[in-house]
């Protein structure tokens, strides 16, 4: 999956693949896209930050290893990065045709216009001074999109036209209404103050 996210980038000023002490051929794969790799401990948010500390641009995209933007997304950027004020996601998509990923996609953009909360899965294009403005990328282990972007607030976030397709093996594997019902339970604890750490075991 990662090959394929990589080469939906194309070529972009730098790229760094944070790895958290994969068994699954991230570092041989990344190696032979020409990228660069910096090991990090094991933790979404761990490793975010670790890659935005060795970033040497301006400009961030925060992206999952399973998740490729749509053609078209070069343009949408770079039309945003007029605004370095605001951070922006891209439209939640999964890499299935199902009616269930279909019904999924519509709910994310509903939670998305409702309630300004894009998960990591739709990607984060955000200026550094943006970024240190709001706090920084929090080293949790789960929870750390849902945690910046509310920091950021509503007014600070934008939504560009291009989608971000993310594999769809959790819910294949697990059950659609199963997964999407962990994760909406791993939100709620996570607003009623349960500490990630401990939301994480039961993210699965």
């Amino acid at each position: 999956m990662l090959r394929a996210t990589l080469a939906c980038l194309g070529e972009v000023g730098e790229v760094i693949v944070a790895d958290g002490g994969s068994t699954d051929a991230t570092c041989e794969v990344a190696a032979a896209c020409g990228v660069a790799v910096i090991e990090a401990q094991q933790g979404r948010g761990v490793q975010l930050a670790a890659g935005i500390s060795a970033a040497r641009h301006d400009w961030l995209l925060l992206l999952h290893a399973d998740t490729r933007l749509a053609p078209g997304w070069r343009s949408a950027a770079a039309a945003h990065m007029h605004d370095p004020g605001r951070a922006a996601y891209f439209r939640f998509a999964l890499d299935a045709s199902h009616w269930k990923a279909r019904a999924l996609r519509r709910a994310v953009a509903l939670r998305c216009r409702l309630l300004a909360l894009p998960y990591g899965d739709q990607g984060l294009l955000i200026h550094c001074d943006l970024l240190d403005a709001a706090g920084g990328m929090r080293p949790l282990p789960l929870m750390e999109d849902i945690d910046l972007v509310r920091r950021l607030g509503r007014c600070r976030l934008a939504a560009l036209p291009v989608e971000a397709a993310t594999s769809a093996i959790r819910w294949e594997r697990q059950g659609w209404f199963r997964r999407s019902a962990r994760n909406l339970a791993c939100l709620m604890l996570y607003f009623v103050g349960v500490p990630p750490a401990a939301i994480l075991r039961i993210y699965g």
